[in-house]
């Protein structure tokens, strides 16, 4: 490869990663447990941005339960947005955004 092949290539490159950089803060994810009655609203940068509870989970005799529902509702943003992240970035190596 001649080497102003790769420099075009690194300069692709590094504007593929500038748009998934953008991306990050426009996509969202909401995790869902505990059939719905708890919920957590992540970003592309993992950012937690909501969290929603309904109030019959609210025990203070049984915070355990609470807390495993919120994390298993983080996980699965986060398995949703880890998802959508490797949407976008097929997108952009085939050559468009989506």
């Amino acid at each position: 490869m001649n080497p102003f092949d790769l420099i075009k290539n690194m300069n692709s490159l590094r504007s593929q990663m500038e748009q998934m950089q953008g991306k990050l803060n426009t996509l969202y994810a909401t995790g869902t447990s505990g059939g719905a009655m708890v919920e957590v609203t992540i970003n592309g940068k993992m950012e937690v941005q909501s969290i929603k509870i309904e109030e019959a989970l609210v025990d203070p005799n049984d915070v355990k339960t609470l807390e495993v529902l919120i994390a298993a509702a983080f996980n699965d943003a986060v398995a949703q947005i880890q998802e959508l992240l490797k949407e976008e970035a097929t997108s952009l190596a085939a050559g468009g955004p989506r």
